[in-house]
C-alpha cells in the first residue's frame, strides 16, 4: 500500500520523503563569502648570470654572499633591475659589474626565471633574465654595490657550483653553463617560475624582494 503524499510543513520546511521535517536554527546564519580582493600586477624586469674567467686552472664563477629573510647568509648569482633604455644583456654587464668587481661580455642566454609576490596590497611579476659572460677584467669587490645587498664575492670553481648556489632554478642554469662551456649539444634554456607570499605594508617593499628565496 503506497504512501499518502505528506502535507507541506507548516513552518514552510518541506519534509523528505519518507523523513521528518527539517529544522533550521534561525540562529545559524552564515555571513556570505568575502568577494575576492582585486590586486593590481605591478611588471618588473632584471638581469644578471654567470660571468666565468677561464684564465684559471679550472673555469670559475665570480658569485655573490647576501642574508636571506631569516639573516642567514646564501650565496647566489648577481642580478638586478634594468635602469632606463637598457636592455637586458646590458644590465646584466652593468649589475655582475656592480656586485662583484668583474666586467664581461655576454655569451649566451641562459634562462628565466618568473618570481610572483603576493602582497596586501599589489601582486609582482618579475621576471629575471640570466646570461652567461666569459670576464675580461676587474677585480672581486662589492664596494660597487649601490645597494649593499651583497655582503662578500668568491671565485668559485664551476665543478663546485651546484653545491654552492643556494636556490635550485640558480643551480640550474649553473648546469646549463657547464653544458655550454664543455661543448655539449642540445642545451636548452633554463625556465623556472616562483612563487611566494610577503608581507607588505602599502607603499614598500619587502627587505630583500631583489633577491627572492628560491623554493622550487
Amino acid at each position: 500500500m503506497s504512501t499518502p503524499a505528506r502535507s507541506p510543513d507548516p513552518r514552510g520546511v518541506p519534509a523528505p520523503p519518507g523523513g521528518h521535517a527539517l529544522h533550521r536554527d534561525p540562529e545559524d546564519v552564515r555571513p556570505p563569502a568575502p568577494a575576492p580582493v582585486h590586486r593590481p600586477v605591478v611588471e618588473e624586469v632584471s638581469a644578471g648570470g654567470i660571468v666565468v674567467d677561464h684564465d684559471a686552472d679550472e673555469p670559475r664563477v665570480a658569485v655573490i654572499a647576501r642574508r636571506n629573510r631569516g639573516g642567514r647568509l646564501e650565496w647566489c648569482l648577481p642580478k638586478g633591475h634594468l635602469e632606463g633604455s637598457e636592455t637586458a644583456e646590458e644590465a646584466a654587464v652593468r649589475e655582475i659589474a656592480e656586485e662583484t668587481g668583474i666586467e664581461g661580455v655576454v655569451d649566451r642566454r641562459l634562462g628565466t626565471i618568473d618570481y610572483w609576490f603576493a602582497g596586501d596590497d599589489r601582486r609582482v611579476h618579475k621576471v629575471v633574465h640570466h646570461f652567461l659572460l666569459h670576464a675580461t677584467g676587474g677585480t672581486l669587490s662589492v664596494e660597487g654595490d649601490p645597494d649593499h645587498e651583497a655582503e662578500d664575492v668568491e671565485w668559485i670553481p664551476m665543478s663546485e657550483l651546484p653545491h654552492r648556489l643556494a636556490y635550485p632554478n640558480e643551480r640550474r642554469l649553473a648546469a646549463a653553463a657547464d653544458d655550454v662551456l664543455h661543448g655539449r649539444r642540445g642545451v636548452r634554456l633554463v625556465q623556472g617560475t616562483v612563487t611566494r607570499t610577503v608581507v607588505r605594508r602599502s607603499g614598500h617593499e619587502p627587505a630583500d624582494h631583489r633577491n627572492p628565496t628560491d623554493p622550487s
